[in-house]
């Protein structure tokens, strides 16, 4: 005898659940509001580490830095920058010399080919001129989102979030922006982080995880955000007093 149906039959709750979305941010507006101002008091005007002299050298600086530390590339471009400052002149100079002098750098051979293909296409199909667009900027060879956002941003005053490794994990760590991938990070960012802020947000961002926030040991006694915090663990439950422009907060260890 068949068994009757029976309307609408319970689905197992594995079946009926939804996969639950990470929240934009543990933090809530006026929070978010709080760490910025914090950080904007602190750093008022914070700059990128790179050394560059024009928006042409800071594309290159940005490539080069791929996998590689800002000092690492700032002692590798001095040289570099003082003989070729324009694409013109970066392609004047050759692969094997850009590759001699960026020698130091991680993956250098490949990077000393984009360094001259991106020259060629900026020669090509923009005048010579760096673009001030990210989709012209990503199709340049060794050109991510990453690094046209740190263009846009350094070099034409665009409220851009660039998310290194360090905003990543900061994302992460203290529940600003939950995600797992950069993009992701970048997306949430940008819908929590007032627009007064945008501005420089990614380069204090930057600058909280490289000396403050730090991946092996947070040194949560110096965190001016410390109190407003919702990391899972910390090595400093009391909050860092808020030091002026030009204190050693950011002081490199």
């Amino acid at each position: 005898m068949e068994k009757p149906k029976v309307k609408n039959a319970a689905r197992p709750a594995a079946a009926r659940a939804k996969p639950r979305r990470k929240p934009k941010s543990l933090y809530a507006p006026d929070e978010v509001a709080e760490i910025f101002r914090r950080f904007s008091v602190q750093r008022p005007e914070p700059k990128g580490e790179l050394e560059h002299v024009n928006p042409f050298t800071l594309l290159v600086a940005v490539v080069l830095s791929a996998q590689a530390t800002d000092a690492g590339v700032n002692k590798a471009t001095r040289a570099l920058f003082a003989l070729a400052d324009t694409p013109d002149k970066m392609l004047a100079l050759g692969e094997a010399a850009v590759g001699e002098h960026i020698r130091t750098i991680g993956l250098w051979r490949n990077k000393a080919k984009n360094v001259i293909a991106l020259s060629q296409a900026l020669i090509r199909d923009h005048g010579g001129q760096v673009p001030d667009d990210r989709d012209l900027l990503t199709k340049l060879p060794g050109v991510g989102r990453k690094t046209a956002n740190v263009v846009l941003n350094m070099a034409f005053g665009q409220p851009t979030m660039a998310v290194d490794t360090h905003i990543l994990r900061i994302g992460n760590r203290i529940g600003l922006a939950p995600g797992k991938t950069p993009d992701e990070v970048e997306k949430r960012l940008m819908e929590v982080i007032p627009p007064e802020y945008m501005l420089h947000a990614h380069h204090w961002l930057i600058l909280h995880g490289r000396y403050v926030c730090k991946a092996r040991r947070p040194e949560c006694e110096r965190c001016v955000i410390a109190d407003l915090c919702k990391a899972a663990v910390k090595t400093c439950a009391i909050p860092a007093p808020l030091e002026p422009v030009g204190s050693t907060a950011f002081a490199k260890a």
